[in-house]
């Protein structure tokens, strides 16, 4: 699990792959021959894959939030109105009354807690307070969701700060993407190398997680940061834990079981939990509903 291991700030080397620029063929007064030919349609198609790829954007850290112990970020659902009570989202592990047990599942429990809210720079520019831990669970997944005291509308008009749209669909390998922590106000970015069908890490277990490419080597106190699509500037994920130390399925050194039951370690590389399945689980008024024909959320 991906808590505060130590209080100083590690540095965060971001290497960016330079595209080669195009040139233009000359032209030639002779007709083409075969392989000129089949040189300017390879051109033509990676012309039109070039065309087709997805915008990417710079993400940046507004809307993300630090916790005492963690990171996470103000969020909303496709169907969450400005006038409803906003949300934060960030990890079952992160929780300040400690780790759920497996199987335990926490629902519409009062709370207090603090988050500070970050703009696009990093800058602290509020404190908004929960009214209630909505969910909170680290059985199948690892997700924490509270309500806030404040709406969406009130943070827009207050801070100048959208909350972070939840995508309701399952993402997709090779996804370029942002990992955003508000605790060390960093940005990782890399791909979703892949999918586990079962991540197991000490007592724990959990389904269908994102498995990272090596280059976002995310730190203690990355825990709860949103996991954002950087084509679509929506939260596809929730970063949660890595192999530190190359040990099997033990704390801080999640193992990968397939669907046969093999195990695979893979040491320094990390990992995230999907958020596509939560938004089915909230109604109007951004209210929990785990009873929704839709919700496949753990329930108590």
């Amino acid at each position: 699990m991906r808590k505060p291991l130590v209080a100083v700030l590690f540095a965060l080397a971001i290497a960016g792959a330079g595209a080669a620029p195009a040139v233009a063929a000359p032209v030639s007064a002779k007709p083409a021959t075969a392989s000129t030919a089949s040189a300017s349609a390879i051109a033509v198609k990676a012309a039109d894959a070039k065309a087709a790829a997805p915008t990417l954007r710079a993400v940046n850290l507004a809307g993300t939030v630090a916790l005492s112990n963690c990171s996470g970020s103000v969020v909303r659902f496709p169907n969450s109105l400005d006038t409803d009570p906003a949300l934060v989202l960030s990890n079952g592990h992160c929780l300040s009354t400690g780790f759920p047990e497996p199987g335990e599942v926490l629902v519409n429990q009062a709370s207090s807690r603090t988050f500070g809210l970050l703009n696009s720079a990093g800058t602290r520019v509020a404190t908004l307070r929960a009214s209630k831990l909505a969910y909170g669970t680290m059985t199948d997944t690892d997700i924490s969701i509270y309500q806030l005291t404040s709406t969406y509308a009130t943070i827009k008009n207050s801070y100048g700060i959208s909350a972070l749209t939840v995508q309701d669909t399952h993402p997709t390998a090779g996804t370029a993407i942002t990992v955003a922590s508000g605790y060390w106000k960093t940005l990782y970015n890399c791909n979703i190398d892949g999918f586990v069908y079962r991540l197991k890490e000490g007592d724990w277990t959990w389904k269908d997680s994102v498995r990272y490419t090596s280059a976002c080597q995310t730190i203690g106190g990355t825990s709860g940061s949103p996991v954002i699509d950087q084509s679509t500037g929506k939260v596809v994920a929730v970063n949660n834990t890595g192999n530190e130390d190359g040990a099997r399925c033990t704390e801080n050194n999640p193992c990968e079981v397939d669907a046969s039951g093999t195990v695979t370690v893979r040491q320094g590389i990390n990992y995230a939990q999907e958020t596509y399945i939560i938004p089915a689980c909230f109604t109007t008024g951004n209210q929990l509903n785990l009873s929704a024909t839709a919700c496949t959320l753990p329930k108590p």
